[in-house]
Formats: C-alpha cells, sequence, structure tokens
C-alpha cells in the first residue's frame, strides 16, 4: 500500500516577473478545485495582479471531471484579467484528458 499523496494548493506570487505560481499536488477534485479557483480569483483581483498564472502540476496525482471544471473556471478568471495561463509540469495523465476532453487547445492557448 502507497501513502496517500498530499493534496492541497500552494501559491507563489513573484512580483518581479508579475507572475503567479500555483503548486497543485495530489487530487485535483471538488476540494481542491476550489481553493484552486478562490486562491487564483482572490490574487488577480488583488492590487498587485499578476499578468500571467503558472499552474505547476508536477506533483499532479490525479483529476476527476471537478478539477477539470476548475481548471475551466481557472481560465475564465485569467482571460477577464488579462492574465495569460500556463499549466506547466503536466503529467501524462493530465495532457490525455486534456486532449480526451478537448480543452487542451483553450487551456494552453495551443
Amino acid at each position: 500500500m502507497t501513502a496517500p499523496h498530499p493534496t492541497g494548493v500552494h501559491a507563489a506570487p513573484d512580483p518581479e516577473t508579475a507572475t503567479l505560481t500555483v503548486r497543485v499536488t495530489g487530487e485535483l477534485d471538488d476540494a481542491c478545485g476550489a481553493e484552486l479557483i478562490a486562491v487564483v480569483a482572490a490574487h488577480l483581483t488583488g492590487p498587485a495582479a499578476p499578468s500571467a498564472v503558472r499552474l505547476d502540476f508536477g506533483g499532479l496525482a490525479g483529476i476527476d471531471p471537478l478539477g477539470l471544471a476548475a481548471l475551466l473556471m481557472v481560465r475564465r478568471h485569467c482571460a477577464a484579467a488579462g492574465a495569460v495561463l500556463r499549466l506547466d509540469g503536466r503529467p501524462p495523465f493530465l495532457e490525455r484528458r486534456l486532449r480526451r476532453t478537448n480543452v487542451f487547445d483553450h487551456l494552453t492557448g495551443a
């Protein structure tokens, strides 16, 4: 039996580059997705709103349909704020899910 992956959203704004990096770990599900949306939305409406949001999925263990919906909502928030969204460290299962659901181009700007 393997130890469960810790789930969480960890934000690290960098005022020098005007980039918000958000590390997503564990399962991106309803609870983690709601936290992700709240964190990104709060930073985008703050006084030093970033011009880019970088989601780092290097520690992602899985994603369910509600997690995918959260990514789409984050994309909407970024578009409304004029911020660029980047999805970095995408594991193969996330690549497959994004392509299979036809949202890869929309989320990555490809």
